[in-house]
């Protein structure tokens, strides 16, 4: 974990000239303190566990800890588990996919709230929008159609499924259901247009999950799963830059309280408080104001090189 707090000059200018950045060793518990001129935040998504599921429970893990985790959880390749997976992006599609030559006894279910699994979308035109040309495009957008613009971009990031996948888990259902026309009987599930509303925990006998329908006129009674493990793949919260930046508030000259970046990702600063040659800079959480790849490898070189330019530039041109 990391803070930053503003570290004031000793000369006669009364403005901020660097930075104090202080950190703790998780394995030795060391607190250390480094003084920087120039920082630059990169420490990407936190994974997202949100109600009603328990934050820090053994039985119920994110997909970013799948393949760490879930061996020591359910240690038998042969037992006949069951096991939830909560999402309807690649990731989710990745895991219930993985569980069933994994663990080839268990029962998957997927929950969705969708109404079925969606391909991405990756055709050529639209595959555009990752080009780093574009990110100018987006910045100079006015906000409100920003956001228009990514929500018309989501399908090629969020909640989408690569085609091949999508047609490997279609036929293993339709063989199940070639086999057995009985859907409850099923080995592995896809449970479309589902929520889950409560998570109960069973006495040493795993959970109990509550699901219900996501349409508020659809009145049919409510589902109770019993698993064993729980896999969470709805994505990511990219808001840590907020905590590290809690004690400079102060130097934030938006009145709305939300940190903006510049089209360098320099965060804006108070100027009549801050020096010029002082800074800090965003890394991958910069979507609302930069676009959808901000969050993507795939512009990692371009974005880093930016960074690079903005803090050094008139110095490179130097050498």
């Amino acid at each position: 974990h990391r803070d930053l707090h503003s570290f004031p000059t000793r000369r006669s200018s009364d403005l901020i000239k660097s930075f104090t950045v202080e950190s703790r060793d998780h394995i030795t518990g060391e607190n250390v303190s480094r003084r920087a001129r120039h920082v630059v935040i990169a420490v990407g998504g936190r994974p997202n566990i949100s109600a009603p599921f328990p934050q820090r429970h053994p039985r119920v893990i994110h997909s970013s800890s799948y393949c760490c985790n879930i061996p020591r959880l359910l240690t038998s390749k042969q037992d006949l588990y069951n096991i939830a997976i909560v999402g309807s992006g690649q990731s989710a599609a990745e895991i219930f996919d993985d569980l069933q030559t994994r663990y080839p006894n268990a029962r998957t279910a997927l929950i969705i709230k969708d109404t079925a699994l969606r391909p991405s979308d990756d055709s050529p035109f639209v595959n555009e929008i990752f080009d780093p040309e574009r990110v100018d495009e987006f910045y100079q957008l006015p906000q409100m159609q920003r956001g228009k613009t990514l929500e018309s971009n989501r399908s090629t990031n969020y909640g989408v499924v690569r085609l091949e996948l999508l047609e490997k888990i279609y036929h293993n259902l339709y063989q199940q259901r070639v086999r057995e026309p009985d859907e409850h009987a099923w080995q592995h599930r896809v449970l479309a247009s589902r929520k889950v509303l409560n998570v109960q925990e069973l006495q040493n006998e795993g959970l109990m999950l509550t699901i219900g329908k996501t349409d508020p006129m659809d009145r049919e009674d409510l589902e109770f799963l019993k698993v064993d493990a729980v896999i969470v793949a709805t994505g990511y919260t990219r808001d840590a830059h907020e905590d590290m930046l809690k004690d400079l508030v102060h130097l934030n000259p938006n009145w709305t309280g939300v940190w903006q970046v510049g089209r360098n990702y320099k965060l804006d600063l108070n100027k009549d408080l801050v020096d010029e040659d002082a800074g800090i800079w965003l890394q991958g959480s910069n979507e609302s104001s930069h676009g959808i790849s901000d969050t993507l490898l795939s512009i990692l070189a371009t974005r880093s090189g930016e960074i690079v330019e903005s803090i050094f530039g008139s110095k490179l041109k130097g050498i």
